[in-house]
């Protein structure tokens, strides 16, 4: 399974960014995807998952109401919409694959190779 992360740029407090995630083929066997991220000096925290099959999702509380995880089956592509960006998003945001429903990243089998989301003040 080979992931490809990309999306990432600066942008200001309040605004918005897209980022997306192309899988390969193989990735459709695993249960979904999710986006994990990672800022200086801090440990990787799980930011919002989904399913392939169902499209069911889920966030951290963090990002909840602000991001939304989105799936393009045709495509094999992973999407993370962020809203109302903070300075505090600030990271190098990873794609991930597996094959459970888990919030774990010891969880996730493959990893893409991560884009940077800079959020100025």
């Amino acid at each position: 399974v080979q992931l490809q992360a990309s999306g990432g740029g600066l942008v200001q407090a309040g605004g918005s960014l897209r980022l997306s995630c192309a899988a390969s083929g193989r990735a459709r066997s695993m249960y979904g995807m999710g986006w994990f991220r990672q800022a200086p000096g801090k440990e990787r925290e799980f930011v919002a998952r989904i399913s392939w099959i169902s499209g069911s999702t889920y966030y951290a509380d963090s990002v909840k109401g602000r991001f939304t995880i989105s799936r393009d089956n045709a495509k094999n592509t992973v999407y993370l919409q962020m809203n109302s960006l903070k300075p505090e998003d600030t990271a190098v945001y990873y794609c991930a694959a597996s094959r459970r429903a888990t919030t774990d990243s010891d969880e996730y089998d493959y990893w893409g190779q991560g884009t940077l989301v800079t959020v100025s003040s």
